[in-house]
C-alpha cells in the first residue's frame, strides 16, 4: 500500500509540476505525447476507482505477477490506444488536463488507503485480492513515470523504493533476473524495450537478451 501511495504520489506530482509546452513533447509511449500519456492516467484513475468498488466472493484467480501476460508489442491497431490521442487533444488546454488527473487522481488515492487489503476484487475478468492489485498498479506507474520524463531530463524521477519494487516485479514475471551490474531504472528501460541496450549490455545479459522486449499485457 505504502509503494501504490508513493508511485502514484510522485507521478501526479511530476505532472502537476510540468510547464504547459512539455504537454506537446514525446512521450517515451511510442507515437503519443506528453498530454496523451497524461490522459491515459485519468483513465487508469478511473479504472482503480471501479476496480476498487467491484467487490468478488469468488477465490483469486491472478496474483500480482500472474496478472500479467507477456504479449506481442503494439502494432497501433488498437481502438483504445488511437482514441487516447483525440481526448487529450480535447482538453486543449493542459490546465484542464492536469486538473482532472489531480481530481480523479486524488481520488483514486484516497480509495486505496481507505481499502482493505486482503478483500478481493475483480477486474478483466480475473479476482484478485485489493493488495495485489494496487501492486500492479505500482509497475504501471512507475513504467508510465520513466515514459513521462523519457524527453523531460529537468523532471523528477521515480522514487528508488518503486523503481526497486518495480525492477523485482518484472524479474518475477519473466522467470529471470536482470544483471546485478544494471541499475534498476535502466532494467526498466532496457527490459521492457524502452531504450535498446549496448553491445555491453547485451553481453551481460547473455541469453536473456533474446527474450527481450518484455511486452506486458
Amino acid at each position: 500500500m505504502d509503494l501504490f501511495s508513493q508511485s502514484w504520489t510522485a507521478l501526479r506530482t511530476a505532472v502537476a509540476d510540468l510547464p504547459d509546452e512539455d504537454f506537446e513533447r514525446p512521450s517515451g509511449c511510442t507515437g503519443w505525447l506528453v498530454r496523451d500519456l497524461v490522459c491515459h492516467l485519468v483513465i487508469d484513475a478511473q479504472d482503480v476507482l471501479i476496480t476498487l468498488v467491484t467487490p468478488a466472493d469468488t477465490e483469486p484467480t491472478v496474483d500480482a505477477v500472474t496478472y500479467w501476460h507477456l504479449v506481442e508489442p503494439p502494432t497501433g491497431e488498437d481502438p483504445l490506444d488511437a482514441l487516447i490521442p483525440r481526448l487529450a487533444a480535447a482538453y486543449g488546454d493542459p490546465g484542464l488536463l492536469r486538473f482532472h488527473l489531480d481530481d480523479v487522481g486524488s481520488a483514486a488515492g484516497r480509495a486505496a488507503e481507505l481499502a482493505d487489503p486482503t478483500a478481493r476484487v475483480s477486474t478483466r475478468d480475473e479476482v484478485l485480492t485489493v493488495g495485489d492489485y494496487l501492486s500492479v498498479y505500482v509497475l504501471e506507474w512507475t513504467l508510465h513515470h520513466l515514459d513521462l520524463i523519457a524527453r523531460l531530463p529537468s523532471a523528477a524521477e521515480p522514487p528508488a523504493e518503486t523503481l526497486a519494487a518495480t525492477r523485482a516485479s518484472l524479474e518475477r514475471i519473466a522467470g529471470t533476473s536482470f544483471p546485478a551490474s544494471f541499475s534498476d531504472k535502466d532494467a526498466l528501460l532496457i527490459g521492457t524495450g524502452r531504450r535498446t541496450p549496448t553491445d555491453r549490455e547485451k553481453a551481460a545479459l547473455g541469453d536473456f537478451a533474446a527474450r527481450l522486449p518484455l511486452v506486458l499485457g
